[in-house]
């Protein structure tokens, strides 16, 4: 059997048949034929990910060939890591493991992406500046997943000379990308702008400030991916409720988009996927549109509950906050919890925690329950609650 150590960085040469034109195959450099073979040359690193692509495409891989002259693979096969002695039976598909890649590329070794588009996503009369950005990845080795985050490195220096540090942002995007060719990868940036507590100065984040100001065409470092906190579970008929702040509605915008927006045969979602999203403004709503639609399209698997802290008010005349939403629809939140394959994701300020798990308390202690207890002793433990705050 081959493991990962004899392949390496090696490259094979795939023979596919059965390739068609078609929308998928449009968004490609390819020149696809109708019949007959066509020839693919793959790095290793990339070759489950070109299989996936290859089945999108409507073809059929039938040889693969390692150009370094050695013994070619089973069309049905690939590569497999290393294995244990606990791994070495069969195991049920059931069971496989995700491939999840990391730390493909390192702060001393970033890849470089290229500027695609950079638009505002704040409309007027919000509070702030929000962009998309979508990063050309094609000359690259990154893949990565829904939940996931990258590493910018910002251009120029710090105030002492030496190279700025990376920082993280969570991939707005899909595994395949806004385009569906598996080319891209796209962010969802605030520009961070404070006050300096001392001089009353205004301060600009110097990563943000980098990336508001990119324009297509411009290359920019990249690294990761990095992150399994935030992933989705594989199960089509999980409930997924996820409680997001300004711009913590990046990983899920990923996860509505890998659920509705494409269509995959090994993913077709089932389940119930609610979403909470706090703002300021009405204008702040990022992705306001597509959310909408996608509640329009799907409304026995998508909810969408808004906070609008500047614009809603509590039963009690206060400002509505996300917390606020979690305490109204608390009692039927535990109840969802109760069921195995509920998930809860938790993106954006981490002030908002105090007063979910307030909300929660009450809702548990209805049903004889500690929140607390039932968090880190059920949930937690069963990994299914996630949170990356800030």
């Amino acid at each position: 059997m081959y493991n990962a150590t004899n392949f390496g960085s090696r490259v094979f040469r795939y023979e596919v048949v059965g390739l068609r034109q078609n929308a998928e195959t449009d968004k490609t450099n390819h020149s696809i034929r109708n019949s007959g073979s066509q020839f693919f040359n793959v790095p290793y690193e990339r070759m489950n990910q070109f299989m996936q692509q290859i089945s999108r495409w409507g073809g059929k891989i039938i040889s693969i060939q390692p150009l370094d002259g050695s013994a070619p693979l089973q069309a049905n096969t690939q590569p497999t890591p290393p294995s244990t002695p606990e791994a070495a039976a069969p195991q049920p598909a059931k069971e496989k493991k995700v491939d999840i890649p990391v730390n493909i590329y390192r702060p001393n070794n970033p890849c470089i992406g290229k500027v695609i588009s950079n638009e505002e996503l704040v409309k007027e009369g919000g509070e702030g500046t929000v962009k998309h950005i979508v990063f050309d990845i094609s000359n690259t080795d990154l893949r990565y997943l829904e939940g996931q985050s990258i590493g910018i490195i910002p251009a120029g220096t710090d105030a002492n000379g030496k190279p700025h540090k990376l920082r993280l942002y969570s991939i707005a995007s899909t595994r395949h990308g806004d385009y569906l060719d598996d080319k891209t990868v796209s962010l969802c940036v605030r520009q961070l702008e404070y006050k300096d507590k001392e001089t009353g100065e205004t301060v600009y984040g110097v990563c943000s400030s980098y990336l508001n100001k990119l324009q297509p065409g411009d290359e920019v470092k990249i690294t990761g991916p990095v992150g399994k906190e935030m992933l989705l579970p594989d199960d089509p008929e999980a409930t997924i409720i996820m409680l997001a702040t300004g711009t913590g509605i990046a990983p899920f915008r990923a996860f509505l988009w890998r659920m509705f927006k494409e269509q995959h045969a090994d993913y077709q979602f089932k389940g119930l996927a609610w979403l909470f999203f706090g703002v300021a403004y009405t204008a702040n709503i990022l992705y306001k549109e597509q959310l909408e639609e996608l509640q329009q399209q799907y409304p026995d698997h998508f909810r969408l509950t808004y906070a609008i802290s500047r614009e809603q008010k509590t039963a009690d005349g206060g400002k509505m906050y996300i917390q606020n939403r979690i305490a109204e629809h608390a009692d039927e939140l535990w109840q969802l919890l109760q069921k195995k394959n509920t998930h809860v994701y938790m993106c954006g300020l981490k002030g908002m925690e105090p007063g979910i798990d307030e909300a929660m308390t009450a809702a548990a202690a209805k049903n004889g329950a500690d929140w607390q207890d039932f968090l880190k002793g059920t949930l937690k433990k069963e990994g299914r609650w996630h949170v990356e705050t800030y």
